[in-house]
Protein backbone atom coordinates (compact mmCIF):
# COMPACT_ATOMS: atom_id res chain seq x y z
CA UNK A 1 0.00 0.00 0.00
CA UNK A 2 1.39 3.16 -1.38
CA UNK A 3 -0.05 6.91 0.68
CA UNK A 4 -0.56 9.54 -1.36
CA UNK A 5 -2.60 11.68 1.36
CA UNK A 6 -5.14 11.37 3.39
CA UNK A 7 -7.49 9.87 1.23
CA UNK A 8 -5.70 8.37 -1.49
CA UNK A 9 -3.64 5.46 -1.53
CA UNK A 10 -2.20 2.99 -4.08
CA UNK A 11 -3.06 -0.23 -3.76
CA UNK A 12 -0.17 -3.31 -3.73
CA UNK A 13 -1.95 -4.88 -7.03
CA UNK A 14 -1.57 -1.62 -9.15
CA UNK A 15 2.28 -1.62 -8.39
CA UNK A 16 4.55 -4.01 -10.55
CA UNK A 17 8.41 -4.18 -9.70
CA UNK A 18 11.16 -5.96 -11.72
CA UNK A 19 14.95 -5.38 -10.66
CA UNK A 20 17.79 -5.37 -12.97
CA UNK A 21 21.82 -4.90 -13.29
CA UNK A 22 22.51 -1.33 -12.72
CA UNK A 23 25.10 0.46 -15.03
CA UNK A 24 27.60 2.55 -14.07
CA UNK A 25 29.98 2.64 -10.98
CA UNK A 26 30.27 -0.26 -8.55
CA UNK A 27 33.11 -2.47 -9.28
CA UNK A 28 32.31 -6.30 -9.34
CA UNK A 29 28.96 -6.18 -7.41
CA UNK A 30 27.58 -4.08 -9.85
CA UNK A 31 28.11 -7.41 -12.14
CA UNK A 32 26.05 -9.57 -10.01
CA UNK A 33 23.67 -7.69 -7.99
CA UNK A 34 20.40 -6.97 -9.19
CA UNK A 35 20.11 -3.27 -7.65
CA UNK A 36 18.39 -1.41 -10.47
CA UNK A 37 14.30 -0.65 -10.08
CA UNK A 38 11.55 -0.39 -12.59
CA UNK A 39 8.23 0.39 -10.84
CA UNK A 40 5.38 0.04 -12.95
CA UNK A 41 1.94 1.65 -12.15
CA UNK A 42 -0.67 0.85 -13.89
CA UNK A 43 -2.55 4.37 -13.83
CA UNK A 44 -4.87 4.04 -16.09
CA UNK A 45 -6.72 1.05 -14.75
CA UNK A 46 -6.35 2.39 -11.31
CA UNK A 47 -10.10 2.66 -9.11
CA UNK A 48 -8.52 5.00 -6.84
CA UNK A 49 -7.92 8.19 -9.54
CA UNK A 50 -10.34 10.13 -10.83
CA UNK A 51 -10.37 10.74 -14.62
CA UNK A 52 -9.13 14.61 -14.49
CA UNK A 53 -6.47 13.34 -12.25
CA UNK A 54 -5.60 10.79 -14.86
CA UNK A 55 -5.24 13.20 -17.76
CA UNK A 56 -2.80 15.45 -15.44
CA UNK A 57 -1.21 12.29 -14.38
CA UNK A 58 -0.65 11.82 -18.29
CA UNK A 59 0.99 15.03 -19.16
CA UNK A 60 3.15 15.12 -16.16
CA UNK A 61 4.45 11.82 -16.71
CA UNK A 62 5.70 12.47 -20.60
CA UNK A 63 7.32 9.43 -22.12
CA UNK A 64 6.84 7.36 -19.12
CA UNK A 65 3.68 7.06 -20.06
CA UNK A 66 3.20 3.97 -22.34
CA UNK A 67 0.33 3.19 -24.50
CA UNK A 68 -1.51 0.75 -22.43
CA UNK A 69 -2.22 3.44 -19.53
CA UNK A 70 1.08 2.61 -17.65
CA UNK A 71 3.72 4.76 -15.87
CA UNK A 72 6.91 3.29 -15.83
CA UNK A 73 10.05 4.57 -13.58
CA UNK A 74 13.37 3.62 -13.62
CA UNK A 75 15.54 4.48 -10.95
CA UNK A 76 19.63 2.87 -10.12
CA UNK A 77 20.36 5.76 -8.24
CA UNK A 78 22.21 4.14 -5.28
CA UNK A 79 24.09 0.59 -5.11
CA UNK A 80 21.32 -0.70 -2.59
CA UNK A 81 18.26 -2.31 -3.96
CA UNK A 82 15.92 -1.11 -1.15
CA UNK A 83 16.97 2.24 -1.57
CA UNK A 84 16.15 2.66 -5.15
CA UNK A 85 12.73 1.17 -4.43
CA UNK A 86 11.80 3.71 -2.16
CA UNK A 87 13.33 6.38 -4.46
CA UNK A 88 11.04 4.98 -7.20
CA UNK A 89 7.37 5.03 -4.96
CA UNK A 90 8.38 8.32 -3.52
CA UNK A 91 8.95 9.96 -7.37
CA UNK A 92 5.62 8.01 -7.76
CA UNK A 93 3.74 9.48 -5.09
CA UNK A 94 5.64 13.22 -5.88
CA UNK A 95 3.93 12.57 -9.34
CA UNK A 96 0.31 11.40 -8.18
CA UNK A 97 0.16 14.37 -5.29
CA UNK A 98 1.28 17.03 -8.68
CA UNK A 99 -1.22 15.63 -10.06
CA UNK A 100 -3.86 16.10 -7.78
CA UNK A 101 -3.05 20.19 -7.51
CA UNK A 102 -6.24 21.70 -9.78
CA UNK A 103 -4.54 24.15 -11.66
CA UNK A 104 -5.37 27.82 -11.49
CA UNK A 105 -8.14 29.02 -14.17
CA UNK A 106 -6.37 31.74 -16.41
CA UNK A 107 -8.61 34.95 -16.00
CA UNK A 108 -8.01 37.05 -19.15
CA UNK A 109 -6.95 40.28 -18.89
CA UNK A 110 -7.31 43.45 -21.65
CA UNK A 111 -4.81 45.79 -22.09
CA UNK A 112 -5.60 49.32 -20.15
CA UNK A 113 -6.49 52.15 -22.40
CA UNK A 114 -3.02 54.11 -21.83
CA UNK A 115 -0.76 51.01 -23.15
CA UNK A 116 -3.09 50.82 -26.33
CA UNK A 117 -2.55 54.55 -26.47
CA UNK A 118 1.26 54.02 -26.58
CA UNK A 119 1.30 51.34 -28.48
CA UNK A 120 -0.52 53.01 -31.21
CA UNK A 121 2.12 55.99 -30.64
CA UNK A 122 4.86 54.07 -31.08
CA UNK A 123 3.93 52.26 -34.15
CA UNK A 124 3.01 55.93 -35.84
CA UNK A 125 6.79 57.00 -34.55
CA UNK A 126 7.99 54.09 -36.35
CA UNK A 127 6.29 54.55 -39.36
CA UNK A 128 7.01 58.11 -40.29
CA UNK A 129 11.05 57.24 -39.54
CA UNK A 130 10.69 54.45 -41.68
CA UNK A 131 8.62 56.62 -44.42
CA UNK A 132 11.37 59.32 -44.30
CA UNK A 133 13.95 56.60 -45.26
CA UNK A 134 13.58 56.79 -49.27
CA UNK A 135 15.39 57.53 -52.31
CA UNK A 136 16.26 61.74 -52.33
CA UNK A 137 14.46 63.32 -55.49
CA UNK A 138 16.85 65.35 -57.20
CA UNK A 139 15.94 68.62 -57.55
CA UNK A 140 18.96 70.10 -59.19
Amino acid sequence: MLRINDHIAIADWELTESFTRAQGPGGQNVNKVSTAVELRFEAERSPHLPAPVKARLKRIAGRKWTTDGAIVLQVQDTRSQARNREIARERLAEMIRKALEKPKRRIPTKPTKGSQRRRLKAKTVRGEVKALRGKVPDGE
